[in-house]
């Protein structure tokens, strides 16, 4: 397993190197500047979109569900062990510093969640059943043409399932539930492993209506109680506050030397481990969201865009810092603890009644990764309908079932490094394809800003 180990981290640092944070980066900065700072200017209509009581904007255009439940079903995908054992597992690597690098990949990502969003229903479609496909398979296809297109998109698709099977819908998603819930509770992982097994049969068996409907019901009250217990603990010491912040942008730009648990951090390292992280949690650039957005009933694909970028504003500059801050102020960030035990410890000193801190990280870490497990689930059987067709949804789900099965008995270390690679390749066709639609985006942005300024 070791010599397993250190071939994937080769492989991880590959796929990570200069050139994909470039890419990934610089296509957020890119699409930053040409659409006009849309994830300043445009947030607050976004949210206005997003929290509209007018049933029109849910449920004005072809798909199978509502704005609002296709942006849970992202977030159920998004908001999990990203936000909770991703973000420990960045600082324990990179210092305090990788959550400056998380944010700034989150700004510059909102851009590209937007983009790629509103290009995923634009060029949706409808197969045999009536059900939206769309993502970045179709877009990419439609959009980009010629045999480059086609190549990209079953490249997409194809790393797509590779990564509900392999990277974030399967394995992290399992091992945080079942370590999170023994370490806790003292429960038994293989029977833990049981039941979570039948219980996503039980959902995943049911399609989208069933997944977008635990996501509405899970995502919101989760992540609210989770981000008020996180305000609650830096209410509690708020004079370690400062120093926190000071700390992250320091840790940033300078090196950090090794100090209890934590073995000391270069920028690069702190970059680079800010920014994967960022992406597994957020998913900016993964093309992941955009499946879930083009099921969304809405006409104006660039609303939906708008809607769907208010997912990584929620996902990592909200919760993700939320965890961030905690780690620092608690000072575990810095201590023998990895993943969801640090997070958990972090959350039971901050919160001064132990029982407290570790139901709200623990119990919330088992409801977010199941929602992103019932996520994946149904972004890798998009991906199987655009390669395969319907007739092999059925096979493709019981692989995926058989796979949460046998989460419990992998290593964190090999999980979380695999993850890491499969998200990578990933994100490159994808990236790949927003640029070359560059032109898209932009001319569909000012038309649709045009023609509401006109009418209002």
């Amino acid at each position: 397993m070791t010599k397993l180990a250190e071939i994937l981290k080769t492989i991880d640092n590959l796929v990570w190197g200069p050139p994909l944070l470039i890419l990934l980066v610089g296509t957020g900065i890119y699409l930053t500047f040409s659409l006009g700072l849309i994830q300043i200017t445009k947030l607050p209509l976004a949210l206005k979109y997003l929290f509209s009581k007018d049933e029109k904007d849910f449920n004005e255009g072809e798909g199978d569900i509502s704005s609002f439940k296709a942006l849970c079903t992202a977030l159920s995908a998004t908001i999990g062990t990203g936000n909770i054992v991703g973000v420990a597992t960045a600082i324990k690597l990179g210092g305090p510093g990788a959550l400056f690098w998380m944010w700034m990949a989150a700004f510059f990502g909102m851009a590209t969640k937007y983009s790629e969003c509103m290009l995923s229903v634009k060029y949706r479609t409808f197969d045999e059943n009536n059900s939206a496909c769309g993502g970045p398979m179709f877009y990419i296809e439609k959009g980009v043409k010629g045999f480059l297109g086609s190549f990209l998109a079953k490249a997409f698709a194809f790393f797509g399932i590779m990564v509900a099977f392999f990277g974030i819908g399967t394995f992290a998603q399992v091992d945080s539930i079942t370590t999170g819930l023994n370490g806790a509770f003292g429960l038994n992982k293989v029977l833990v492993g049981i039941i979570l097994t039948i219980l996503v049969a039980f959902v995943t068996l049911g399609g989208i209506q069933k997944i977008s409907k635990a996501a509405e019901l899970i995502v919101p009250f989760m992540t609210a109680s989770y981000i008020i217990a996180s305000l609650l603990i830096l209410a509690l010491n708020f004079s370690e506050l400062s120093n926190a912040i000071s700390l992250v942008i320091k840790g940033a730009f300078t090196p950090l030397a090794a100090t209890g648990g934590f073995l000391g951090s270069t920028m690069i390292l702190a970059m680079r481990t800010g920014v994967s992280r960022g992406v597994f949690s957020n998913e900016s650039g993964l093309g992941s969201a955009p499946i879930a957005a083009a099921a969304a009933k809405s006409k104006s694909h660039v609303k939906q865009g708008l809607i769907s970028m208010t997912g990584t504003f929620f996902d990592t500059i909200l919760v993700c810092t939320m965890t961030g801050l905690v780690l620092i102020i608690t000072g575990f960030w810095s201590s023998s603890y990895e993943g969801a035990s640090m997070t958990s410890m972090a959350f039971r000193t901050g919160m001064k009644v132990d029982l407290l801190g570790l139901l709200i990280v623990n119990v919330g870490l088992c409801f977010f990764a199941f929602t992103t497990i019932l996520g994946w689930n149904y972004y890798g059987e998009r991906c199987v309908v655009y390669l395969f067709g319907n007739k092999k949804v059925k096979f493709y789900k019981w692989i995926f079932i058989g796979l949460i099965a046998i989460g419990p008995y992998l290593e964190l270390s090999t999980i979380w490094t695999l993850a890491d690679i499969v998200n990578g390749l990933m994100a490159i066709p994808n990236l790949i394809g927003l640029i070359m639609l560059r032109d898209v985006i932009k001319v569909d942005t000012k038309n649709y800003f045009k023609k509401l300024k006109n009418v209002a």
